[in-house]
């Protein structure tokens, strides 16, 4: 499950980041990243893992999958979290303007 749902999100974001240029300004290409690595985390883990439990690999319990499913929208929120405060410090759209004088 969190292999599929964080390549799922690599694969909206990139398409985000590729049809519009105001993402890309939005430095919505640091998300593609962390988003497709962490696709990539996952597929090396479920190579090793179908490595070692062969056919079982395709029998997870509900219980697991449950689990993977919150930990693979916890990792898609916390890279959502991340690309956040970066826009927020780097302030492409000078919207923050810290330091600016009061009219």
């Amino acid at each position: 499950m969190t292999l599929l749902i964080t390549v799922f999100a690599a694969i909206v974001s990139t398409l985000v980041w590729y049809l519009s240029e105001k993402a890309r300004k939005l430095h919505i290409g640091t998300l593609v990243l962390m988003y497709w690595g962490a696709a990539l985390m996952w597929m090396c883990d479920a190579v090793f893992e179908y490595a070692e439990l062969r056919d079982a690999y395709f029998t997870p319990a509900a219980e697991d999958m449950i689990n993977d499913g919150f930990l693979g929208f916890s990792v898609v929120a916390l890279g959502l979290v991340i690309w956040i405060a970066i826009v927020m410090i780097k302030d492409p759209s000078h919207v923050l303007k810290v330091g600016s004088k009061a009219a």
